[in-house]
C-alpha cells in the first residue's frame, strides 16, 4: 500500500483530501504545519506528498526545498495562488506538480496518480464500480452484476480506470492520451481504436450480466459516449 503524506493547516481540507486518498487506496499521514511536516516526512518516508503552500511555521516552498534537498518523493502542491511567479518558484524548487484551489477530488486523484506514474511508482488502484459496472483494476476484470468477469488489456483497464473516475464529465482526446499513453505517446487514432475495443469488451461483459440477473431489471449499464471535436466520457443509462 502506497502512503501519502497530507499537509495542510485547513483541517477540514486536509480530512477531504485524506478522504479522497484513502478511498484510492493509500495508507494517510497527516500534518498541519511545515515543521510537523517534516518531522512526519522524516519518520514515515511516504511515496507521496500533497503539500499547501501557506503553513504556519515554516511555509510549503521551504518544506518542498528541504524534502527535495534529501530525497525524489513525489511533491504534489496545493495552493490559493494563481500567480504565474509563485506558480514557477514551486517546480523550481522542485514540486513534481500543482493545484491551485479548490479543486476537485477527481483532479487531484489524476494528478496523484501522474506524479506517481511519472516517479515509477504504481499508483494505488481501487475497484471501481459505476452502476452495476466493477473494475477490479489490479485484476484487470470488468463485469457487471454478479456476471462473468471478462479481462482488459492494460491500456484497456488504464482508460476505463480514467474514465470511471471521472464518470459524468467529458475529458478531450488530449487528457485521455496523456493519461493512458503518457510519455509512450499516442493519437487520436489509436485512441478510437483503443475505445472501440473497450466498448466491445463492455458488451460482452453487460450481455453476461443480462444472462445471470435474474430478477435484476434494473441494472445501470454505464457507455462510453463520443463527444464529437472533444473527447469522450462515461455515462449511465437505466435499463428497462
Amino acid at each position: 500500500m502506497l502512503r501519502a503524506l497530507v499537509v495542510d493547516d485547513d483541517r477540514v481540507l486536509a480530512d477531504v483530501v485524506a478522504f479522497t486518498l484513502r478511498r484510492e487506496g493509500f495508507e494517510v499521514i497527516q500534518a498541519f504545519d511545515g515543521e510537523t511536516a517534516l518531522q512526519r516526512w522524516a519518520e514515515e518516508q511516504p511515496d507521496l506528498i500533497v503539500l499547501d503552500i501557506n503553513l504556519p511555521r515554516l511555509d510549503g516552498f521551504a518544506v518542498c526545498r528541504e524534502i527535495r534537498r534529501q530525497s525524489d518523493t513525489p511533491i504534489l502542491l496545493l495552493t490559493v495562488r494563481d500567480d504565474e511567479d509563485d506558480i514557477v518558484h514551486g517546480l523550481e524548487l522542485g514540486a513534481d506538480d500543482y493545484i491551485t484551489k479548490p479543486f476537485s477530488p477527481r483532479q487531484l486523484v489524476a494528478r496523484a496518480q501522474t506524479v506517481l506514474r511519472r516517479a515509477g511508482k504504481k499508483p494505488a488502484r481501487a475497484v471501481r464500480q459505476v452502476g452495476q459496472l466493477t473494475l477490479d483494476p489490479g485484476r484487470r476484470e470488468i463485469r457487471l452484476g454478479q456476471g462473468e468477469p471478462i479481462s482488459l488489456t492494460p491500456l484497456e483497464r488504464r482508460l476505463l480506470d480514467y474514465l470511471m473516475l471521472n464518470a459524468g464529465y467529458v475529458l478531450t482526446a488530449e487528457a485521455i492520451i496523456e493519461h493512458v499513453w503518457g510519455q509512450e505517446g499516442g493519437d487520436r487514432d489509436m485512441l478510437r481504436q483503443l475505445v472501440r475495443r473497450l466498448r466491445g469488451k463492455m458488451a460482452r461483459v453487460e450481455d453476461q450480466g443480462d444472462s445471470s440477473a435474474g430478477d435484476l431489471d434494473s441494472a445501470v449499464s454505464p457507455r462510453i459516449e463520443t463527444v464529437p471535436g472533444l473527447g469522450y466520457g462515461l455515462v449511465v443509462d437505466s435499463g428497462s
